[in-house]
């Protein structure tokens, strides 16, 4: 069982025909607040892996699903039990942890997947928990893995060609879910529809973020199903930007079911797609 689909995606293909692999949160759901239903209890109790994110991530919503599972296999500290974020260079890690400032992170930013870097590290995590529950299947979980990496790494190097014309480009998001993608192909993202992370946009902000746009002439919204398209067409229509939709999560976006890669793929495409059509490039 993965917390979120694109950790779903990835065991799927890692694992192969030797796992049944679901996801609790759908992928047009906000990660932070999945609807916790009874028939996830279910799962989680026949679960003999449990992938989450970390970092805080699902802390609002995991923990009693967990206790109600009474699953000892997929426990905290057991090897049934992965945390994804282990090994991640997180970024926004604060200095003090100050619920005025919205819905913080104390270990850091959560939404790491959007960094191909980071989803290499995560594979690796999910080969080495495949074959802590399951040694037999180990030797196939490995060459998933390997053929993964080596498509991973090819790819990661088309996606950098193709956002390098833009790079320094700045791009507003809706929340600070984009701020690993803009760090590795050299874009900025550190102006947010949200006032504060988890809070809504209000009119006040969002006046701010139209003058900043227009001053810093920044032409790209990014915006995820799940978030207030309203809010991103609002702004866009008093700077001329474009909104862009985007998803971290593989099938949240049509042609995006098949996993990471093609996830990565149509982000990067939509995102290179917008920066050309906008002025200064």
């Amino acid at each position: 069982v993965a917390t979120t689909p694109e950790y779903a995606a990835l065991t799927t293909m890692i694992g192969g025909d030797r796992v049944a692999v679901t996801s609790l949160a759908k992928p047009t759901e906000d990660p932070h607040f999945v609807d916790a239903k009874p028939s996830h209890v279910v799962t989680l109790n026949k679960a003999d892996l449990l992938i989450e994110g970390g970092a805080d991530l699902e802390v609002g919503w995991l923990p009693p699903l967990l206790d109600g599972a009474r699953n000892s296999r997929i426990e905290a500290g057991s090897p049934g039990h992965l945390l994804a974020s282990e090994g991640v260079q997180l970024l926004d890690v604060p200095a003090t942890l100050d619920r005025s400032k919205g819905d913080i992170h104390g270990a850091g930013n959560p939404h790491f997947m959007m960094d191909p870097v980071s989803a290499a590290v995560v594979a690796r995590h999910i080969a080495d928990g495949l074959c802590a529950v399951d040694a037999p299947g180990c030797p196939s979980y490995k060459e998933n893995l390997g053929h993964f990496e080596q498509t991973l790494e090819e790819k990661t190097k088309a996606w950098t060609a193709e956002l390098a014309p833009y790079r320094g480009a700045a791009i507003v998001t809706y929340h600070p879910t984009w701020r690993y993608f803009a760090n590795r192909f050299g874009l900025k993202a550190d102006v947010f529809l949200e006032p504060k992370p988890g809070i809504p946009p209000s009119p006040p902000h969002l006046a701010e973020v139209i003058a900043k746009m227009n001053a810093d002439h920044i032409k790209v919204i990014l915006v995820e199903p799940y978030q207030q398209r309203k809010a991103a067409e609002f702004v866009a229509s008093n700077t001329g930007a474009t909104v862009v939709d985007v998803s971290q999560f593989p099938g949240g976006l049509p042609g995006t079911e098949s996993g990471y890669i093609a996830l990565m793929d149509a982000n990067v495409h939509a995102v290179a797609k917008a920066l050309a059509g906008s002025a200064g490039h």
